[in-house]
């Protein structure tokens, strides 16, 4: 599964998850929830014919071992994961769902070690956050065969434009007035 270039819709609230549902994003990330309401809005989306990402380590109730993974996977049925954490990245891949590993680039040790994850669990995408240092795209862009996304703190539209020129190949956002760019 490829993801589509542009802009990734980040929900957070209720009230976004149901205009995200109205848009034309074919994808769609779930950041936060609690495991009794997930099942519910997988089935709403893909109703809709969206693709869901869930951010696997903000479901309240969602342990984040091999278990969890495998109930995420054969219960709620997610088409992908986010997380931090490289073994649930591991999980993920063994269950063959796509795996979004998070990354925070805080300073240059922060990247150094990222760059070791990613190439130790392999995800299919890295997410960097904050997204905003296109310097940061570039390299582990250049250090690694794994697209980027690029995620946090991107609140306009040049962020997006330079996160995108920088060679990532989306930007994740929970601002709404940024899902409608093209």
């Amino acid at each position: 599964m490829q993801l589509p270039a542009g802009i990734l819709p980040a929900v957070r609230r209720m009230k976004d998850f149901e205009k995200v549902l109205e848009s034309n994003h074919e994808y769609i990330i779930i950041l936060e929830s609690r495991l009794v309401q997930l099942k519910s809005m997988i089935d709403y989306s893909h109703r809709a014919n969206k693709k869901v990402f869930i951010h696997f380590d903000l479901i309240q109730g969602l342990k984040a071992d091999e278990y969890g993974m495998e109930f995420l996977h054969r219960e709620i049925k997610p088409d992908g994961i986010l997380t931090t954490r490289g073994n649930v990245v591991a999980a993920a891949k063994k269950h063959k769902l796509l795996a979004i590993q998070r990354v925070f680039i805080l300073d240059s040790a922060a990247l150094e070690q990222s760059i070791k994850l990613i190439h130790r669990f392999e995800p299919d995408y890295v997410e960097i956050l904050p997204g905003l240092v296109p310097e940061v795209i570039e390299e582990i862009t250049g250090e690694t065969d794994i697209p980027v996304i690029a995620g946090g703190l991107i609140k306009e539209e040049n962020h997006v434009t330079q996160a995108l020129n920088a060679g990532a190949v989306a930007v994740s956002t929970s601002s709404r007035k940024l899902w409608n760019l093209s």
